[in-house]
């Protein structure tokens, strides 16, 4: 195996907060154990156009404490073919780079997982996605974040809707993954949470609505993962339908829940994680995603990471239910 002597940084998809503090931890990391950085602009789009400086500490000065990432970010369906992965390889090999980190979620280590495979490259990954998807990580970067941010917007909404007597359908984000919806939910004592891990019919949603009105007159909080078939205004649409007797309200959270500045278990999540990124390489691993389970820092491989059924703990539902009586 080549001897790595330069190692590419770069995030992609959706950003997360604590991306920085993973550029951080990864950057000063590797520096100290004498590898060269490179940053790579706007994800595998910029790994495509060249778009790449080789930082220095200073570039990483102060970052941990922001949110989004510097690097920018980006989706590219240009990666997702041979010819631009062909252009991607080019660019590792003109800027000398022998070994990427990514920083992303389940389609951007699905991307490095594709692109290492094709071209033998090594690749690391760092789990960056506040929906908490990816397997063999007990959190990703940005999820605890994220949960506190829809803690705080949902304190606010529980205000407006003891006064006004309303029962008020938050959308969180998540995707296909219930994790942000369910654990802000007991956070922030909701009555209910509409999950894609769980099918909600109408008797469940009506008891839902029954156990906060005996609560709280007519007052009710429900959160609900995003869904294009099913989020918060299909089931705010339905309650108007079906119980026309309550006054119903939608609040989408929508990209605010991915900003702001990283709480301090995401600065520490980034900052293990990158350190062990570099470590990784320097034992020879490849293709594989640095999480932390039990307290503990990983190597999980992408093929494992990527899995869609990231196991799903359902006693959190007897939790919320038994604490929204």
């Amino acid at each position: 195996m080549t001897k790595i002597k330069t190692i590419g940084i770069l995030t992609s998809g959706g950003d997360a907060p604590g991306m920085n503090a993973a550029i951080r931890a990864v950057t000063r990391s590797g520096i100290c154990n004498g590898f060269t950085i490179k940053g790579i602009y706007r994800g595998y789009d910029g790994l495509i156009k060249g778009e790449v400086e080789t930082f220095t500490t200073e570039n990483v000065s102060g970052i941990i404490t922001r949110g989004g990432t510097i690097l920018k970010t980006a989706r590219s369906k240009e990666f997702m073919t041979p010819e631009g992965m062909a252009k991607a390889y080019e660019t590792c090999q003109r800027e000398a780079i022998d070994a990427l980190v990514v920083i992303g979620g389940n389609g951007s280590l699905t991307g490095a997982r594709n692109f290492a495979m094709e071209y033998d490259f090594p690749v690391v990954g760092l789990p960056g996605t506040i929906d908490n998807d990816l397997y063999g990580t007990d959190s990703t970067i940005g999820y605890d974040t994220t949960m506190n941010t829809i803690m705080e917007c949902v304190d606010r909404i529980r205000d407006t809707a003891n006064s006004h007597e309303r029962i008020f359908f938050v959308e969180v984000m998540g995707r296909d993954a219930g994790f942000l919806a369910l654990n802000s939910a007991i956070a922030c004592g909701a009555e209910a949470a509409l999950i894609p891990e769980e099918e909600t019919d109408a008797d469940q949603l009506k008891d839902f609505m029954a156990r906060g009105i005996r609560k709280s007159k007519k007052s009710c909080i429900v959160i609900v993962s995003e869904s294009p078939k099913c989020g918060a205004l299909y089931y705010a649409d339905r309650v108007k339908k079906e119980f026309p007797e309550f006054d119903v309200r939608v609040s989408i959270l929508g990209h605010m829940q991915r900003g702001g500045s990283p709480s301090a278990h995401d600065r520490i999540l980034a900052s293990r994680t990158g350190v062990g990124a570099i470590k990784a390489l320097m034992q020879g691993q490849r293709n594989v995603m640095i999480g932390v389970r039990n307290n503990e820092v990983v190597f999980v491989p992408f093929s494992e990471a990527i899995r869609s059924d990231k196991p799903f703990n359902k006693g959190l539902i007897k939790v919320l239910d038994e604490l929204s009586i």
